[in-house]
């Protein structure tokens, strides 16, 4: 074990995991942005033939990992573990999807950074021996969101514009101990970082500092610099986000340049996002569906995905709690 760690944060994977397969599932909105065309199925519209908006993201996890195993050609039977979570409460999206899919389950909670999460406990278990093949995935469901956390969608409710747009959308990874894909070579884990944000609205101002604690913090566990990666690119911190987490940067000492966020990414400006995407969705249907693709096809070499995650809830921000955050960090390095 000491061998796979370094430093106080980051783990080194002694059998780096592969990504044999993923899938996404989107809403109609998702695929008018600029990664049209990059994802596996398009809803018709925000509920999918379901009576309730739950229900449909409960079915969009459920078919983004389903679609995945069937893309590696396996079975539900040749899958060990099934890593997902979502925004709502109890993780009933992903709950309610588990009981169709006959794998046993591990709900995780790390709000809008559970892609990133659910890659990195994946691949601890498959590098140490506790499983052979995961399926690690997440979703989130603009209306069911909106309906949780904010006001329901028939108020109009005016948004400032630091807010974000979440995401209808799912996406699964199947890692696998063997098998030629993306490598998952290091996972850095984050620390709950709160500066103070309560702002609800303004998301991305809350979750940057935690972003660049771990972005630090990986660096410097490895002895690297950001010119390391090809790209690095942080979950769904949006405009706002974005902008201050490359400013916490420099004044640590490091100049991003091959920086963006998913986030950032998922929408054009003229769809009237604001500051961009958010939720669990966002940066699974952007990793799954966009960046995996660009790594298989040779345009990009190494990569590090940084989810980052508000973890607030109703009660907190009811109660006049600030925002605590935290970013998950995941290399992942083009097949060979």
């Amino acid at each position: 074990m000491q061998g796979k760690r370094i430093g106080k944060q980051t783990v080194a994977f002694a059998s780096p995991p592969t990504i044999i397969a993923a899938a996404t599932v989107v809403g109609p909105m998702e695929n008018k942005g600029p990664l049209s065309g990059k994802f596996d199925r398009v809803m018709p519209d925000s509920l999918d033939g379901e009576q309730t908006w739950e229900k449909t993201e409960s079915k969009m996890i459920k078919d983004a990992v389903k679609q995945a195993i069937a893309a590696a050609k396996l079975t539900e039977a040749d899958i060990d573990f099934l890593l997902a979570g979502d925004l709502l409460n109890q993780l009933s999206a992903s709950n309610y999807a588990a009981r169709d899919i006959p794998i046993p389950l591990i709900g995780l909670f790390g709000a809008c950074s559970t892609m990133a999460l659910s890659m990195a406990v994946g691949s601890m278990l498959i590098d140490g021996g506790f499983a052979n093949r995961v399926v690690a995935a997440a979703s989130s469901h603009h209306n069911t969101a909106e309906r949780q956390y904010r006001y329901p969608t028939e108020l109009g409710t005016q948004r400032p514009m630091s807010a974000q747009w979440t995401v209808t959308g799912a996406g699964a990874t199947l890692l696998a101990q063997t098998g030629y894909g993306v490598k998952v070579t290091h996972a850095t884990l984050g620390k709950v970082i709160d500066l103070g944000e309560s702002d609800a609205a303004n998301m991305g101002a809350a979750m940057a500092p935690a972003i660049a604690d771990t972005l630090i913090c990986h660096l410097r566990d490895l002895g690297i610099g950001p010119d390391a990666y090809d790209l690095i690119i942080t979950g769904d911190l949006g405009k706002v986000g974005m902008a201050i987490t490359k400013d916490l940067m420099y004044r640590a000492g490091y100049a991003l340049v091959n920086y963006s966020d998913c986030g950032v990414l998922i929408y054009d400006p003229s769809q009237d996002t604001h500051a961009g995407g958010s939720g669990c969705g966002c940066s699974a249907v952007v990793m799954n569906g966009h960046i995996l693709k660009e790594l298989m096809a040779g345009r990009l070499n190494k990569v590090l995905f940084i989810g980052s995650g508000a973890l607030l809830s109703p009660t907190s921000s009811q109660q006049g709690e600030s925002i605590p955050s935290v970013g998950h960090a995941v290399a992942l390095q083009r097949p060979s």
